[in-house]
């Protein structure tokens, strides 16, 4: 969730800058949101449910991995 707020304030700043404020900036979080952040908060309830305890949190931990890097590799781009 930290980097995906960096990584909103680096476009509404750009956004801001080059005078172009627009709703997809705001509707690609929510979206990002739903595919990204929602299926981690679901696979960190679930993981109590894990019979072995490592299966689901390895999961987890690749998923918040990935999400990771690509909000670090959008924020290049856009700077």
């Amino acid at each position: 969730m930290g980097s995906m707020a960096v990584d909103f304030l680096v476009g509404l700043f750009m956004s801001l800058k080059d005078g172009k404020l627009s709703h997809e900036l705001v509707l690609g979080y929510l979206k990002d949101m739903m595919y990204y952040v929602l299926p981690l908060f679901v696979l960190a309830g679930i993981s109590a449910m894990d019979q072995t305890g490592w299966i689901v949190l390895v999961g987890y931990y690749v998923g918040a991995l990935a999400v990771v890097v690509k909000y670090i590799s959008d924020i290049k781009a856009k700077l």
